[in-house]
């Protein structure tokens, strides 16, 4: 009778301990839950989807939770509550935080694209483009403050153009409203990312003429972003995700434009499969999808030259301050 007792009394015990173990694992699959929030679902972030429907993360033994936190602001707001472990955003958004004396700064380990991801379209094309033609002219730009913005000031000054005195410059429009605004008729050219700049050439709404990715050069553009106690708590974690990273950042330099769009186009149920495949192809000619995740001082060195320029660096931040490239490295020689 004692025996049955001690027997009915543990088993008691497990059944009470069960969901204390499941959430200590982060879920019923015993894998650890990584909730991640990225930026925009768009195509420039190919290889998260491939992570994802490849089973890369899976296959390291991690549950990511993927959600769309639209804008930076937002997503930084989630990482910095604890809404999210992870933030997929514009590497400027770390610095920002940095600038503001965060007591626990925002880490950036893995690096996803290493160029801007905008076009510049034209309405009225008649096969000749100069820059000095958008002189003068009304022109659809980004939001203020945000690296699009930033990359495509930093490309019109090259080229000659102040973007506050040679162009009527248009920024009051939400980046959600921005390609319809264009499709109803306000501005001559527009900044654009794919692929709303591939549909619409297809409907004959204008022409890409140039890419502010090709112009602006080498960036740490996006990245994957942590705060440093997450990082520190939770290393076997991180690694684990930045090898899927990795895995998935070397199919998609190995595939085809048509084998990645056909991979991440459950993440684009109402996507045309032609308009994917244009979209990767571009992204893939001109080198935005990083091969690995790892930061380069080039890259960060120019993120800093196009902050500086659009009046947003308070002070050069040192790669060392805010990259920590331990996991990204270690996956890139063990990964295969």
């Amino acid at each position: 009778m004692r025996l049955r007792f001690r027997f009915y009394a543990c088993a008691l015990i497990v059944m009470l301990m069960l969901p204390i173990f499941a959430a200590a694992c982060g879920n019923d699959s015993g894998k650890p839950k990584v909730r991640v929030g990225e930026v925009a679902r768009t195509i420039f972030y190919a290889p998260q989807y491939v992570a994802l429907a490849k089973g890369f993360f899976a296959e390291q033994g991690i549950d990511v939770e993927l959600q769309t936190t639209a804008g930076g602001d937002k997503t930084m707001t989630a990482l910095l509550s604890g809404g999210i472990d992870i933030a997929l955003v514009g590497s400027e958004t770390s610095i920002y935080v940095f600038q503001q004396g965060a007591d626990n700064p925002v880490i950036n380990f893995a690096q996803l694209t290493q160029t801007d991801g905008t076009f510049l379209m034209e309405r009225e094309h008649d096969g000749t483009f100069d820059w000095n033609d958008l002189k003068g002219s009304e022109f659809l730009g980004q939001r203020k403050g945000g690296m699009p913005q930033m990359a495509g000031e930093f490309t019109l000054r090259k080229h000659g153009i102040d973007p506050q005195k040679d162009l009527n410059l248009i920024q009051n429009i939400d980046f959600a409203n921005i390609a319809s605004a264009y499709a109803s008729g306000t501005g001559q050219y527009v900044q654009l990312f794919e692929p709303q700049a591939s549909i619409f050439e297809r409907e004959g709404r204008g022409k890409v003429v140039a890419s502010f990715g090709v112009e602006s050069g080498r960036l740490p553009y996006t990245a994957y972003m942590a705060k440093g106690s997450y990082l520190d708590e939770k290393a076997d974690v991180v690694q684990k995700f930045t090898n899927a990273l990795q895995q998935a950042q070397r199919w998609v330099a190995n595939n085809s434009a048509e084998n990645i769009a056909d991979t991440i186009l459950p993440y684009f149920k109402d996507a045309d499969r032609a308009i994917v495949i244009d979209a990767v192809k571009r992204y893939k000619e001109q080198g935005s999808y990083a091969i690995d995740g790892v930061f380069e001082q080039e890259e960060w060195s120019n993120l800093h030259d196009v902050l500086r320029t659009a009046g947003e660096l308070k002070q050069d931040v040192p790669l060392e301050h805010l990259v920590n490239n331990r996991f990204a490295e270690q996956a890139k020689q063990t990964v295969k």
